[in-house]
Formats: C-alpha cells, structure tokens, sequence
C-alpha cells in the first residue's frame, strides 16, 4: 500500500467518520462525565462545577472502600475460577479433529447469540427455591429414600448471595476467557511438545514447561477481558446478588439512578476507570519487560522456560 503522505486526503476521508463518531458519541460525553465528578448538587436537576474534591474524598469512606474490597476479591476470584475453566475448553478445542473443531467453537460462541439480561434471568430459573438444581436434586432425595431416614429435603439457598454473583459472572464473561486461550494455543508449535516428550518430559513437565510459558499472552489477556469487565458489573449482583452481595457497580448505579447524586457517581467511575487504566498499564509494562531483551523464538523461549 501506498504511503499515506501521498495521499493524506483519503486517508483523512477514511478516518474522519469513524473519529468523528468516537469523539462524539464517547469521549465527550465521557468528558463531561468527568467535569460533573468535580461538581455539587443545587436542587433536584442542578449541578454546578466547583472543581471541588469532596466527591473523591468522599469515596474513601470505610463504606465504599469496604464494597470496593468485596469487588476486587469476587473479581479476582471469578477471574481465577474463570481461567481455570476455560483452559481445557480451549485446550481441547485447539487439539480436537478439524471436523469437530468448528462445532466446538460453535458452542463457545453461541451464548453471544443470547442478551445477556436473559441469561441471567434464567439463572434465576435454575437457582431458586423451587429451580431446576433443587427440585433435580430433591428427586435424587427421595428416589435414594434420604426422606425417610433424614426427613424432607431442605431446598438450598443458592441465589441473593455470593455464590450467585460469581456463579453468573462466570458463566457470562466464560467465552471472553476462552477464545483468546484458543488463539494463543492453536499458535502453539507442536513440534515443541513432541520434542520435550521424546526427550523424556513428562506430560505434566511438558504442560508446566512448555505449553503453559507459551501461552502465557493468552492468558494475560483472558484475565484482562474477565477481570476488568468483572470489577464493573452491576447487572449480575443486581439480579442474582440482591442487597446481600453489593458491589461497586451497583452503588455507582444507584448514585446516578436512586440517589441522584451524579457528581458523586461520576467520581466513583472515574476511580474505577483509573484502578482500570493502571491494571491495563501495568499489563503493558510487564510485557514490554518480558519482550525487552530482545525478539526470542517460541523454540528458543520454550528452552528458556524448560
């Protein structure tokens, strides 16, 4: 392709549109979201910039920082439960037959198809007092006649807490782990693993020495597109979590919707959108060192790491 000096009309015809539309549909209003973090309510509707800071003080109170600890753990943890579920989904998938391949990605990507808000709501189907995982598992206990030696199945409370939210989360954000744990397998060398098993490796020395250094961008990237979008969710702890299971996502919800304290709101967002910004440059920085030393070859980087 053609420098695009030479024609800098139509390079500026491609990328005007779409700058356009981003500067007008996102960043500005992202802009005066952040000018009302600065911002006092007058009245009901008012709100008038005074570049105060109180909003930000404000979100230090033991309150919000205890929330904004809850977050970060049910984050964290989904993150990890999350990881650890969709590697052999998308180890299996990278090393199944061609013919079955498609249709296991298929299944990964299917629940895309589907509004997130329905997802969620049958959860609740399954979850509750009277679901499918009691009424399932009360069958199991009078069919083995625990009713008789133990008396009445005691259904289990599974929705409006914890276990809920991070049961949901998880089960939403599960295919944004998987697919670039696929990509960055299915680029695997194979010869790489059959030249450490021939060598004597075990498979488990193989996996810890060679496919799992070598995957490492995978991921790092999975955990980015879990934990970020995990840290902000609001929609899944409203509906699964109740009062019981808050985070920060619903207290920033409510500011904007049921406190109507926007400035307020807008702090707490920006916080989280910096907390976001240094988790993602952090990322850069540690790539940027893992690559620094030079442009190593996935051979002469797998015999680093074994």
């Amino acid at each position: 392709m053609e420098s695009w000096r030479r024609h800098p009309w139509l390079f500026a015809g491609l990328l005007l549109p779409g700058l356009g539309w981003l500067v007008a549909f996102f960043l500005a209003p992202l802009f005066l979201v952040w000018l009302m973090s600065f911002g006092e309510k007058r009245g009901i509707v008012e709100i008038e910039i005074t570049w105060t800071l109180a909003n930000y003080a404000r979100a230090f109170a033991p309150v919000y920082l205890e929330i904004l600890g809850k977050t970060v753990w049910i984050a964290v943890l989904v993150t990890v439960i999350t990881i650890v579920v969709a590697y052999p989904v998308a180890f299996a998938s990278a090393f199944s037959s061609p013919r079955v391949r498609p249709w296991l990605l298929l299944a990964v990507i299917l629940p895309f198809w589907i509004n997130m808000l329905i997802r969620t709501y049958a959860l609740i189907a399954v979850f509750r007092t009277r679901g499918y995982v009691n009424f399932t598992l009360e069958w199991i206990w009078n069919a083995l006649g625990l009713d008789v030696l133990f008396g009445p199945y005691a259904p289990l409370q599974l929705l409006y807490n914890d276990f809920a939210v991070i049961f949901g989360i998880v089960y939403v954000f599960l295919p944004f782990a998987v697919l670039p744990l696929y990509a960055a397998i299915e680029r695997l060398d194979r010869s790489l693993i059959e030249a450490s098993l021939d060598l004597g490796a075990s498979q488990v020395r193989t996996f810890l020495s060679v496919i799992l250094p070598l995957t490492t961008p995978g991921i790092v990237s999975a955990v980015i597109l879990v934990f970020i979008p995990a840290l902000g969710s609001f929609l899944i702890p409203e509906l699964l979590g109740g009062p019981n299971a808050y985070m920060i996502g619903n207290v920033i919800a409510a500011q904007f919707k049921k406190a109507n304290d926007w400035p307020f709101g807008a702090a707490l967002s920006f916080l989280l959108m910096y907390a976001t910004f240094g988790i993602l440059a952090l990322r850069t920085l540690l790539a940027g060192r893992r690559t620094g030393g030079g442009h190593a070859t996935g051979k002469e980087e797998a015999g680093t790491w074994a």
